[in-house]
């Protein structure tokens, strides 16, 4: 069983947890997963079986879509609904307030510095930033560049003091963050409630398939296995000879005068990826 499935992650899992059940439901010797979500969120969570462990560098730059539910009114020290609350403060909705929250949700879109939160994972002199913050340590982080492409305003909650959007965003982009960034522009505090993944790149809710269903329905998942042959079925073909074949393999630069790019190699039968760089085709990732 070799190539990516697409899972639709339950609230309260860790990522490192989706992979541990999966690794044991589909007795599969290599499970890795590709853009970690946090334990309270939900949605798509890519996991690399055996061989398709190899694509990883593939899909770690996949920009990302969100669906986010913003409580405003209050700030916690997570940015999310799993850290203590530090302040609160009354809300003032108006007549005016749909088109404000639309004006600056708006205002997000294109590149821009971001701070990431202190409870992550990010890394400042060796220790992760949630190990100072769990010890009440300052540090200081550095900004880092993130795109946002589009964001929609979905509903407003008057009662509840929530706001529901969708976001198009870059790879490293924390939504915690953008929560609080998007509640400071309204003019007071707020954190990120819920947060559900709806699509990595091209892989979708559509294509996943849930714990349960692994469990329940096990034949359903060899037929959302996506092959590494399947994932770059857009990209062109090369058909190698009896005699190119043995130097490709083994790593040997073959003379072919194609555009630079990825190819995906064949023989008698799909071999895998390799790559053309001014006329010369080296092996990349080679189904064993």
């Amino acid at each position: 069983m070799d190539g990516i499935i697409i899972i639709n992650k339950p609230k309260n899992y860790t990522s490192h947890d989706v992979v541990a059940i999966v690794k044991k439901r589909l007795n599969v010797k290599k499970v890795g997963h590709t853009g970690t979500l946090d334990p309270n969120a939900t949605g798509v969570l890519p996991l690399l079986l055996n061989q398709g462990t190899k694509l990883s560098k593939y899909l770690i730059e996949h920009d990302k879509e969100y669906e986010v539910t913003l409580k405003l009114g209050i700030r916690t020290d997570t940015l999310d609904g799993e850290g203590n609350i530090l302040e609160e403060r009354k809300l003032d909705w108006n007549v005016n307030t749909i088109k404000k929250i639309e004006e600056v949700l708006f205002s997000f879109i294109g590149k821009q510095k971001q701070i990431p939160p202190m409870y992550s994972a990010i890394k400042v002199n060796g220790k992760k930033l949630y190990e100072y913050a769990r010890k009440g340590q300052t540090v200081e982080v550095q900004p880092r560049e993130i795109e946002i492409y589009s964001i929609e305003l979905k509903n407003v909650n008057k009662q509840e003091n929530e706001i529901e959007f969708k976001v198009h965003c870059s790879k490293g982009t924390y939504i915690r963050s953008l929560c609080e960034d998007i509640a400071k522009k309204l003019g007071t505090i707020g954190y990120m409630k819920e947060l559900n993944r709806t699509k990595v790149g091209k892989f979708t809710l559509q294509e996943a398939i849930t714990l349960e269903e692994i469990e329940k329905e096990p034949e359903k998942v060899q037929e959302k296995i996506i092959t590494m042959k399947k994932l770059f079925q857009e990209f062109p073909e090369i058909h190698l000879k009896e005699e190119q074949l043995e130097k490709f393999l083994n790593g040997v630069s073959i003379c072919e005068k194609q555009q630079d790019g990825i190819y995906n190699i064949y023989a008698e039968n799909y071999i895998g990826l390799g790559i053309v760089k001014q006329n010369k085709l080296k092996r990349d990732i080679i189904l064993e």
